[in-house]
């Protein structure tokens, strides 16, 4: 079965860069059309997606986030990061790293696909 789990700091300072990271556990991040995706919930509001590495090692991004949104990943720790640059506090959250067998960047819900915990991220000087 596989798992996911994410890590990091929960409070980060407006302008700073939030890195985050994903271990996946029960499967490998570079099996072919994997999908492994950065997943947020702002509060009150709905699932945004970010974006994914793909198995292939390929890299997709919202594009309203692509400008300052990186995502890498270290098959050797099967785990895979997530960047997010010059932060705000609208960038405030709930993030979660999901594993999907197919590419979608809306339609997402809880009840598919196999979603880590999520890490709450706080935006505050």
């Amino acid at each position: 079965q596989v798992q996911l789990q994410e890590s990091g700091p929960g409070l980060v300072r407006p302008s700073q860069t939030l890195s985050l990271t994903c271990t996946v556990s029960g499967g490998s991040i570079s099996t072919w059309y994997s999908y492994w995706n950065w997943i947020r919930q702002p509060p009150g509001k709905g699932l945004e997606w970010m974006g994914a590495v793909a198995g292939s090692g390929s890299t997709y991004y919202s594009p309203s986030l692509k400008s300052r949104t990186s995502i890498s990943r270290d098959t050797s720790k099967n785990q895979f990061t997530l960047q997010l640059s010059s932060v705000t506090p609208e960038d405030a959250g709930v993030y979660y790293c999901v594993g999907s067998g197919t590419y979608k960047t809306t339609g997402w819900v809880r009840e598919y696909d196999t979603w880590g915990q999520g890490t709450q991220v706080t935006v505050t000087s």
